[in-house]
């Protein structure tokens, strides 16, 4: 019987079934797609990082420039970055004369970018338009840490390559119990299945007594973050978050536009260089481990 015959609830029926085959197909070819890319050495296969730095910052003016045991934090930054395997590229985005000459100095690539990109991301996905080559991986190295392990750089890149459905990609650590409640160390609660669920300069989860649980597992976010190219263009698009003005993390507006977010858990003591006095830390540290 010709389709256009059937009338009443049978038909109603067959065509919901219809609906629902058609949707089962669409979305099987679609899980084919992303496994098929998957399965493929071409799957974001393309990968530069890009080590953001200003010399304007509120905290720590000409922080990039600092010298740790004689040698500029943005160089530091930037030899720890080109140890990482996974990196076809790495390049310094800066809209300083200043810092773009000390890093030519050494040895950098230099993209110079304009004073009005309002955080890292922005100032890397300026950066990404402006490159002769194509990336399909963009990952943010924050220039202040400069103890970042290599592997940390390979471990979400290769998360972003693996989570089709994320466009972004981060780390996290244990969070010591003495930073529980500094605002410069930013926390992060995730799901069971490693996307991220929340950022705060608070300690999150927090509980009623307001005090750290010693045996709860919180979390530290690290400042290293990768994007999927396509979503890096669009990224400075986005209207700023009311969760993201309040905590000032540039996270938030990630999630709040409902994007998703895979995160890896590493061992790793962040050595972040937030303030001048930081500096004198960072030094006796590479002084312990015997880096010159």
């Amino acid at each position: 019987m010709p389709i256009c015959a059937e009338s009443g609830s049978g038909a109603k029926a067959w065509i919901a079934h219809v609906g629902v085959l058609l949707g089962s197909c669409v979305a099987a070819a679609a899980a084919g797609y992303y496994l098929r890319r998957l399965r493929s050495r071409s799957f974001r296969s393309r990968v530069i990082g890009v080590i953001p730095a200003r010399y304007a910052s509120s905290r720590f003016q000409g922080k990039p420039l600092v010298p740790i045991l004689g040698k500029p934090m943005i160089q530091r930054t930037w030899e720890r970055a080109k140890l990482a395997s996974s990196l076809d590229s790495v390049v310094v985005a800066t809209d300083d004369e200043r810092i773009a000459e000390c890093c030519r100095g050494f040895g950098a690539d230099v993209i110079m970018t304009s004073e009005s990109c309002r955080n890292g991301a922005e100032r890397c996905s300026e950066a990404l338009q402006k490159l002769a080559k194509t990336y399909d991986i963009v990952v943010n190295i924050q220039g202040d840490e400069p103890l970042i392990e290599p592997e940390i750089i390979d471990g979400i890149v290769q998360a972003l390559q693996r989570a089709p459905d994320a466009v972004f990609s981060t780390a996290v650590t244990s969070l010591k119990p003495e930073h529980a409640f500094d605002s410069n160390r930013v926390k992060c609660v995730i799901d069971s299945n490693g996307y991220a669920i929340y950022f705060s300069r608070g300690l999150i989860p927090f509980n009623k007594s307001g005090k750290v649980n010693p045996n709860f597992p919180y979390l530290l976010h690290l400042g290293i973050q990768s994007y999927d190219s396509e979503f890096l263009k669009i990224y400075p698009k986005l209207e700023p978050t009311p969760l993201q003005l309040e905590e000032d993390l540039e996270q938030l507006k990630v999630l709040e536009n409902g994007y998703k977010m895979k995160v890896i858990k590493v061992d790793h003591d962040a050595h972040g260089v937030d303030t001048p006095e930081d500096v004198e830390k960072m030094e006796a540290i590479m002084r312990a481990k015997n880096i010159e």
